[in-house]
């Protein structure tokens, strides 16, 4: 008898998040829905909200703060930290400093 080696449908949705939000280069940003068409393409699956809610879980050696909502918008409860980290690896932001400016710093899966 082989073990079973199936992935749980969770596990492997969140690696595949992951792994598309891994490849976002330094200084660019991408959005929720973008890594969803993504993921979709692979896993025929999930959208947003799912992405939005890996996120929100992801680890240390995630680089959360390159996914934004379409409006270029960071999670408000890390809004400081996150603006920080763009910050310092020159993304674009809009004139007031509070969001990405994704006319410019927008990576395409």
């Amino acid at each position: 008898m082989s073990a079973d080696t199936t992935v749980p449908p969770a596990e492997e949705y969140l690696a595949e998040v992951l792994a598309v939000v891994e490849r976002v280069p330094a200084g660019r940003a991408t959005t929720y829905g973008l890594v969803a068409e993504a993921v979709a393409e692979v896993l025929g699956r999930g959208g947003p909200r799912q992405v939005g809610q890996v996120m929100a879980r992801a680890g240390a050696g995630v680089a959360w703060w390159r996914v934004v909502n379409a409006a270029g918008s960071l999670p408000a409860h890390h809004l400081d930290e996150a603006l920080a980290e763009l910050r310092a690896e020159g993304c674009p932001l809009t004139r007031d400093g509070r969001r990405v400016d994704l006319r410019r710093a927008v990576w395409l899966p």
